[in-house]
């Protein structure tokens, strides 16, 4: 069966997008589902993240590097569709990138990670449109918007989830909310279900997300 293909773009960097992209990925591979992820942004963020593991306790998945390349990703996912169940490409924080062009191409589903506030809501104008430009030449591409670095008991955050509800794209009912153990799963190269008990509620979070993303995926 070919891989379902999820990408994770916006176009304002700081969002989260690899966060993301990371804790999804290894959630699905505990799963005991085949998941790669393809780091086509040139910061490089996921394949350093999946670097800092160690030895004796590697990323889950495997990522696949495609920073360098300005050509079509959509080929290195193609390629790749027949090995894995589930493809995450980690998109680079530019709108108009021939890589999120291309990835979305050939995507299943695109995530789109928001922050809770004017600022950030205003810079996914820009994705909002792409998304739905690529969906009249990719039929099957579903668009899900996720609310991350939350503050639930902020006045604004609550008001711009409500906003965020009437965007353009659905709004998955999980929140990502700021968390100490979303950063140290990057220092230690891992998700925040390898952190322990310290990190249950950020893995409750992740757990809720993947199942809304099978929703979707179905």
């Amino acid at each position: 069966m070919a891989a379902k293909v999820i990408t994770i773009a916006n176009q304002k960097g700081g969002t989260g997008k690899t966060t993301v992209c990371m804790q999804l990925a290894g959630t699905f591979s505990h799963s005991g589902e085949a998941t790669l992820i393809i780091d086509a942004d040139k910061q490089g963020t996921a394949t350093r993240w999946a670097a800092s593991a160690g030895e004796d306790a590697p990323f889950p998945s495997r990522v696949l590097s495609h920073a360098e390349a300005d050509g079509p990703v959509h080929r290195a996912i193609v390629d790749n569709t027949r090995l894995y169940r589930y493809i995450f490409v980690d998109c680079p924080p530019a709108v108009e990138s021939p890589v999120t062009q291309s990835a979305l191409l050939v995507s299943d589903l695109v995530l789109v990670p928001v922050i809770p506030s004017p600022a950030d809501l205003w810079s996914s104008v820009g994705i909002r449109e792409l998304v739905h430009r690529m969906a009249r030449t990719n039929r099957r591409l579903e668009a899900r918007l996720v609310a991350n670095m939350c503050q639930p008991h902020t006045v604004i955050a609550r008001e711009i989830l409500g906003i965020m509800s009437d965007f353009g794209i659905p709004l998955l009912r999980t929140r990502l909310h700021l968390r100490t153990a979303y950063r140290q799963s990057a220092l230690f190269g891992s998700t925040v279900r390898e952190l322990g008990r310290g990190a249950d509620s950020a893995g409750q979070e992740v757990q809720a997300l993947a199942h809304e993303v099978l929703e979707a995926l179905s």
